[in-house]
């Protein structure tokens, strides 16, 4: 499953702040602050998060009881068929399931949510049926107890149940998704979406991805409606009992998880192709809108043999399907043979989509397909494992992009979009390890984080670099050959790596995913003759500051060492298992700088001696330091100022260094960095000293850019055109803001359209400095755009305006019906993220609509997300407090995680600003004095 984790908006062209965790205070600040906290209500303190002891295992919250089902009956093929109803929202189903009795019982226990069993029975091979007298619900277990009059004997035999359900509109089991249809009419397909627990909404059965078995499934639906299920259909007759309807019956799936089983019931056109190794693929569109299929099937076309070869294993199914839904929570789903995807993960329109989305189109797809063997193939054992599932499909969908299209430059992207996210997150006291103990399904659905997704593609990311990549494909392809259509944990994989590449990958791996944080890696030099001495230590990175305490955890550290010599090659390679070592570099000369972490690929921060930093410097201005490299000692010094390590001048200083950067990931990163500083002095009376330190920076290139497109250009400047000027635009920069308005009111009267990839940024700018009449007409353009890529565009952007009345006006609108539920959240967290009337104006209006927002999306990691956007940027200690108050008396089991975590970074936007405040006004405003 892909979810919208901050990376994956690929229309914002800069991260909003919210979803870059901000800020940070010195050490001594943080218990006073704490304890603040702590006393609210005259209670003694207790800390919101648990103190930076090196703890290994993060603040979980309190545990729920939780019992795994018992092993005495399982399941050996599901014979299920149901039966939706499009108008009343309900459906039918029957079960014919063949099972195994290991041991005499009588009862059996299934997962059962929001489902009415009619009548149940058990047929042991060769006996007589018995019916079940009893059905005992434990709803809050998501448990159903069938009770049978005498004990079911050992052996095989098959149980029947008759039940009823409800299609919901909570975007999770089996759901409505409402559509339009060219005409006008409002209609609704039934679709689904199990991942992680919730295969038990559609259908009682063992809902545990451990328990796998075979499906023969059947739909009856409306004879003028598409069904698609994981596999081929093999039968399609008339339904006696209703002439409309028709029963449409699917291929054996081969052993699997339930959580991927998947049916579609609705209307649809399509596009197919083979791919080079036979397998067909169709992607599935709106009516209409076949023609927005066509790039997702030539990615996809491309991707399978990719991965077949990649693995040296072939995709093991006759088909694969990738459909649009217009309701959906994720971003994407893996069902098997059935991948189900938001309409702008998938659809692209030529004239009207803008290059990154089809970047991000590319993205999810590759990330889809390789769960088909990575995930439906071989399946965790269970949700503790997610991570594996996870990160590694975060991983290689960069290495398919990267094989597909090249002038993307992914890799770059990856470590501004992954790697330093997860870094942000997990230098939180708050954060947890990659590989959590999760029991009860609340606890499942708070692990699809930044962590399990982005730290997980990182650490893969930085193994296979450790391996080199032909023993990693070895290890990769045993594992596969070993657990397919089977189960397998973290360390199955790492035993397989392991034997391919002979080194000591459970040792090293585990101390990155059994413990939380990551070490930062603190270096210092000395020359000798031709040689450069240098000393290498390492200690665990701490959002407030380096970790001082007793007992610091480590990590073995695969470093590699460069030199300007050659900065793409490293010169030395060492594993760092113990806290400090000193290594000798030979025939260094005393003018060439050193580099640590070249390509930024080991998971850590690195701080530089003062004099190693200042010889670095020149490779930033010169871009003699790879993209990467200068993105990443950028994104580090900006951290450590967040921490408190070194003065948040000292960043300015660097960032001012790059006016000559060609690169789009690097201004990208910078755009993001620049953001969270905007967003935290926007509790200060110097705002517009940064914005105009912002237009400082960015209008040198914005010049050599122009607005227009030129012969030769590609992929890389459409994303840094739109990213510079939606950057001048919001800062107020004259020119931009002229320009924007201008070509805005052409569009707008159908004069001049606007290219997809200054769509975004020409909003956004009218937006911030619009009025009424600017807020009416985008209003306006939503309503007629007919893609829903230009719709969510527009919904990011709204957020920006400024006046009061028109900052309510949009949060009502994010609750209307003319916004999905899934993008509500964007909305609200766009007006979150534009300004600090904005930030009030949101956690209030969160607040005074918490049980609506609250029932609509419940337990998924929607509601992690609007809490992150909506408080994350707050930066006064009294606020913790009120968003910590308010989720104790409006509990959100889902999202315990996610509160602590905004909570400590409003504490650390605290402390930063007090620290710091002062020191980056003064730069700003003796920048702008006259030399004397």
């Amino acid at each position: 499953m892909l979810l919208l984790l901050g990376r994956s908006v690929p229309l914002l062209l800069t991260r909003t702040v919210t979803s870059c965790p901000s800020a940070l205070p010195k050490p001594s600040w943080i218990s006073s602050v704490l304890i603040k906290l702590g006393q609210i209500n005259g209670a003694p303190h207790i800390s919101l998060f648990s103190s930076a002891s090196g703890q290994n295992t993060g603040t979980m919250p309190e545990r729920r009881p939780f019992v795994r089902l018992p092993t005495d009956v399982y399941p050996v093929n599901y014979g299920l068929c149901l039966r939706p109803d499009l108008i009343d929202f309900t459906f039918d189903g029957k079960l014919e399931a063949q099972v195994e009795v290991t041991q005499a019982t009588n009862q059996i226990v299934m997962n059962c949510a929001d489902i009415d069993i009619i009548t149940a029975s058990f047929a042991p091979d060769g006996g007589d049926e018995i019916n079940a007298t009893g059905f005992n619900y434990q709803n809050e277990d998501e448990k159903v107890t069938l009770s049978f009059p005498s004990a079911l004997q050992k052996g095989s035999g098959t149980l029947k149940i008759d039940f009823v359900g409800e299609l919901n509109d909570k975007m999770k089991g089996f759901y409505r998704s409402k559509y339009t249809t060219a005409a006008g009419e409002t209609r609704y397909a039934a679709v689904t979406q199990f991942e992680a627990t919730d295969a038990r909404r559609a259908f009682p059965c063992w809902d545990e991805p451990a328990i796998k078995a075979t499906f023969d499934i059947s739909l009856i639906v409306p004879k003028d409606r598409v069904a698609l299920s994981n596999m081929n259909v093999i039968d399609r007759k008339p339904y006696v009992e209703d002439e409309n309807l028709v029963e449409v019956k699917f291929a054996t799936t081969p052993i699997m998880s339930t959580y991927l089983v998947a049916f579609v019931i609705g209307e649809y056109d399509f596009v197919e192709s083979q791919s080079s190794d036979g397998v067909t693929v169709r992607v599935y569109t709106p009516v209409g809108k076949a023609e927005q299929g066509k790039f997702a099937l030539e990615v996809a076309t491309k991707t399978l043999p990719f991965y077949k070869d990649y693995f040296s294993v072939p995709y093991p199914l006759p088909k694969i399907d990738l459909i649009a839904i217009a309701d959906f929570a994720a971003g994407a789903m893996e069902n098997w043979g059935l991948v189900t995807y938001r309409e702008t993960a998938l659809l692209i329109d030529p004239k009207n989509s803008c290059s990154s989305s089809r970047q991000w189109v590319a993205l999810v797809v590759g990330h889809e397909l390789a769960h088909q063997w990575f995930g439906n193939l071989v399946t965790m054992e269970w949700w503790t494992h997610l991570w594996l599932n996870e990160g590694f499909a975060s991983w290689i969908e960069y290495l398919c992009v990267d094989h597909c299209f090249p002038e993307y430059d992914i890799w770059t992207q990856f470590v501004s979009a992954d790697y330093t996210r997860a870094l942000d997150l997990d230098a939180l006291d708050s954060s947890h390890p990659i590989e959590v103990n999760v029991g009860h399904p609340s606890e499942v659905d708070e692990i699809f984080d930044a962590i399990s997704y982005s730290k997980g593609a990182s650490v893969i990311r930085m193994l296979h670099n450790y391996i080199g990549d032909e023993d990693f494909r070895k290890g990769m392809n045993s594992y596969l050959l070993k657990f397919q259509h089977k189960n397998a944990s973290t360390e199955d994989l790492w035993d397989c790596l392991e034997q391919a590449s002979g080194k000591p990958i459970a040792a090293v791996m585990s101390s990155w995913t059994k413990q939380m944080g990551f070490p930062i890696i603190v270096v210092d030099q000395e020359q000798q003759g031709e040689d450069r001495i240098l000393k290498i230590s390492q200690k665990k990175f701490c959002a407030s500051g380096p970790h001082n305490g007793e007992d610091c955890p480590s990590w073995m550290v695969p470093i590699s060492i460069c030199t300007s010599e050659d900065p793409k090659c490293s010169k030395l390679k060492l594993l760092l298992d113990k806290a400090e070592t000193t290594v000798t570099l030979s025939g260094v000369a005393p003018d060439q700088w050193i580099k640590i972490n070249p390509g930024t690929v080991g998971f850590y921060r690195i701080q530089y001696s003062s004099s190693m930093l200042e010889s670095l410097l020149p490779g930033v201005r010169d871009l003699s330091l790879q993209p990467v490299d200068r993105l990443g000692l950028q994104n580090d010094l900006f951290s450590l100022s967040r921490a408190g390590m070194i003065s948040t001048v000292e960043v300015l200083k660097l960032m001012e260094a790059f006016v000559n950067e060609p690169n789009y990931t690097v201004w990208s990163d910078l755009s993001c960095n620049l953001g969270v500083l905007s967003s935290l002095l926007s509790h200060t009376e110097f705002h517009e000293e940064i914005q105009e330190f912002i237009r400082d920076l960015f209008s040198p290139i914005g010049l050599r850019l122009g607005w227009d497109s030129k012969p030769g250009e590609g992929h890389l400047d459409a994303l840094l055109r739109g990213l510079v000027l939606g950057k001048l635009g919001k800062a107020g920069h004259k020119p931009t803001l002229e320009e924007a308005r201008r070509r805005f009111k052409d569009h707008v009267e159908g004069k001049q359209v606007l290219p997809a990839d200054l769509r975004s940024p020409v909003y956004l700018t009218v937006l911030k400095h619009g009025d009424s009449t600017t807020l009416e007409t985008m209003l306006k353009l939503h309503k007629q755009a007919d893609m829903q890529e230009e719709r969510n565009r527009i919904e990011r952007v709204l957020g920006a305006i400024s006046a009061p009345d028109l900052i309510q006006k949009v949060l009502s609108f994010a609750l209307s019906e003319e916004v999905r539920p899934q993008d509500t959240v964007s909305v609200i967290g766009g007006v979150a993220g534009s300004s600090k009337q904005g930030r009030k104006a949101a956690w209030k209006f969160v607040r005074d609509n918490w049980e609506e927002l609250y029932n609509r999306y419940q337990g998924g990691f929607l509601i992690s997300r609007l809490i992150k956007l909506t408080v994350d940027g707050f930066a006064i200690d009294k606020m913790a407090a009120e968003v910590k108050s308010f989720f104790e008396s409006h509990p959100a089991p889902a999202a315990e995680r996610t509160v602590q975590q905004c909570c400590e970074n409003i504490l650390l936007n605290a402390a930063w600003l007090k620290r710091d405040a002062d020191d980056i006004q003064q730069y700003l405003l003796q920048r702008k004095a006259p030399p004397v």
